[in-house]
């Protein structure tokens, strides 16, 4: 047996086994977190097509010789459990047999948008992190952390892309729902249960590798603009927060997280980091990540920081803020000496062995990120278990007990906010829905479709917010945080004919006087399925929640606010943590 093949070694010894055989292109593979999709029935997709696939299967694993690869779309539970033993079986019969460490976005709340999550489908179905961080518990944290990890493992993922802890500081930023609040404490306590829950006590065969982002922290965005997009790329600290921003990540690095990723951000105005999005700045990976707080684990940059290349269809360009003039080898050289170890969505390690060759990039520096790579596979046992049973993953995801769970975290985490003697509604009134599926709510009262002849209408709403053009921009919900006129009409118009419960979903902070001031009661959600909401609205079910930021009066309240500031808008309609009892 070749010793980087015996279990019975010191992790250690086969990591330098396998470093000592490896060629030049075959390290220079490892450095690559590649998108990939599969076909429908569970095989393995080889056509370069759809939105994100730029080469086949076969092509990437043995030719690039990548091993790391990051699932894009939802599939059935037995095919993609198939679909993983078919990959890891061509990655066996590679030369050296190294095994794929398969990682996902979120896939067990309701945010469906290819570049941040993946709706539930299959999996337990809870509230996104900021309905966590709604109940605030760690315990129940570190729970959904532990059920995300018996899920994911059923099926082959290793490594979560989150948690994600930005702090919500800029009430317009798109990407709020997937964090927990605009409070450093809170997500402080929380990250550390979710990385307990995720990895365990120790990284080992039966953890999931948390892949903590977006370092040191996204979130204050100069007018709330995403920096995917060139319009979103500075980020801002006017109010001087950029440790606030901080502290989170020190938790998760004391917490033991496995690996870290910086955002496409390019700080503006902060003393001491170069003006380069994180991926490509020393000053924020080695001298602030490595240096200042310890961190040995893997950095991996997000995704599309090399390569300008098309999404959907359209031509997309690399987010390589601060370095746009730099060549794709350029930026990968500055990303390597910045203290990256990995480039997430790229598969050009062709780039990597032109930087070695010409000398720009010594070995031993590859050798030091590979060997980080490395490590992480032997610890996690993929040498030893790389495939997955399908009859197992088939019991264990969306499992009674999982889905339990998160329905009972679903209907606690949603916030009342005002409630002027509507709720509990009683017996089975006539009620008008908008929102709301007819069929569920039969199960709770008479479904009219005149309001005129409702006792109580039950209305669901989203955070309002502005239309972008594009295939992948439309998913990021930016912009306005009120309804624009005629919206807010029709809303209220409902609100004066009948009593009426609005639920919000707030994936941002909405802007709500009006309707606050008209609503019979008016509740938050963060991700709730229809028979949550008419279980807490109808008294079988308590609602826990309290508010993770807070909701503004006005969007001229939110434009004179400071975006690295938490709870930064003058008189608020509601502050932060405001819930009532019901």
């Amino acid at each position: 047996m070749l010793p980087y093949r015996d279990p019975n070694r010191p992790v250690d010894q086969r990591v330098e086994d396998l470093l000592s055989r490896m060629t030049l292109a075959e390290k220079a593979g490892q450095l690559f977190h590649a998108m990939l999709t599969m076909n429908a029935d569970g095989s393995l997709a080889e056509a370069a097509d759809g939105p994100f696939l730029r080469h086949g299967t076969t092509e990437l694993v043995a030719d690039g010789h990548l091993t790391h690869f990051n699932l894009l779309g939802r599939y059935g539970v037995r095919e993609t459990a198939e679909w993983v033993n078919r990959l890891q079986a061509l990655a066996a019969d590679t030369r050296l047999g190294i095994p794929v460490t398969l990682s996902t976005d979120p896939r067990h709340a309701f945010t469906d948008n290819p570049g941040a999550s993946f709706n539930s489908g299959a999996f337990s179905a809870w509230p996104e992190p900021l309905g966590l961080a709604a109940i605030g518990e760690p315990e129940l944290v570190e729970r959904f952390g532990d059920t995300v990890r018996r899920e994911y493992l059923s099926v082959g993922f290793r490594v979560a892309l989150h948690p994600q802890i930005d702090l919500a500081t800029e009430p317009r930023w798109s990407r709020q729902s997937g964090t927990f609040g605009s409070s450093a404490e809170v997500t402080s306590a929380l990250v550390r249960a979710y990385v307990r829950g995720l990895q365990g006590p120790r990284l080992g065969p039966r953890s999931v590798a948390a892949m903590v982002k977006h370092f040191p922290g996204g979130g204050p965005q100069r007018d709330g603009e995403d920096p995917h997009f060139p319009h979103g790329k500075e980020q801002i600290y006017p109010g001087g927060m950029h440790e606030y921003h901080l502290a989170p990540f020190r938790a998760a690095v004391e917490a033991g997280c496995s690996q870290m990723m910086p955002y496409y951000g390019q700080p503006i105005g902060v003393d001491g980091w170069e003006e380069v999005g994180f991926g490509f700045n020393r000053d924020v990976l080695t001298g602030l990540l490595r240096e200042r707080l310890g961190f040995d684990g893997i950095v991996c940059t997000d995704w599309g920081l090399l390569d300008d290349a098309p999404i959907g269809g359209e031509p997309h360009e690399a987010r390589a803020w601060g370095v746009e003039h730099l060549t794709v080898t350029e930026r990968a050289a500055k990303a390597l000496d910045a203290g990256a170890d990995q480039f997430g969505g790229e598969q050009c390690p062709e780039v990597i062995v032109e930087l070695i060759r010409s000398g720009r990039i010594s070995e031993e520096r590859l050798d030091a990120s590979v060997r980080r790579l490395l490590r992480e596979k032997f610890v996690l046992g993929l040498f030893e278990r790389r495939y997955v049973d399908p009859d197992r993953a088939e019991e264990t995801v969306g499992a009674a007990e999982f889905t339990t769970l998160g329905d009972t975290a679903q209907r606690r985490s949603l916030t009342v906010l005002t409630n002027h003697s509507l709720l509990p509604l009683t017996d089975r009134p006539n009620l008008y829905v908008e929102g709301v599926g007819a069929q569920t709510a039969s199960l709770y009262g008479n479904v009219v479709a005149d309001p005129a002849d409702a006792d109580v209408a039950v209305l669901r709403l989203r955070t309002p917010y502005e239309e972008r053009p594009g295939f992948f921009e439309s998913f990021f919900h930016s912009g306005s945080l009120a309804f624009g006129e005629e919206r807010l009409k029709e809303i209220l118009g409902l609100l004066a004919a009948v009593p009426t419960l609005v639920c919000v979903n707030l994936e941002r902070p909405a802007v709500l006087p009006e309707i606050a001031a008209k609503a019979a009661a008016l509740v938050a959600d963060y991700g709730a399925s229809d028979a949550a909401l008419l279980d807490v609205a109808f008294g079988r079910a308590r609602a826990e929640g309290r508010l993770p930021f807070e909701l503004p009066r006005s969007m001229a309240a939110v434009e004179a606010s400071r975006p690295d500031v938490p709870n930064d808008t003058e008189d608020p309609v509601f502050p932060y943590g405001h819930g009532l009892a019901l």
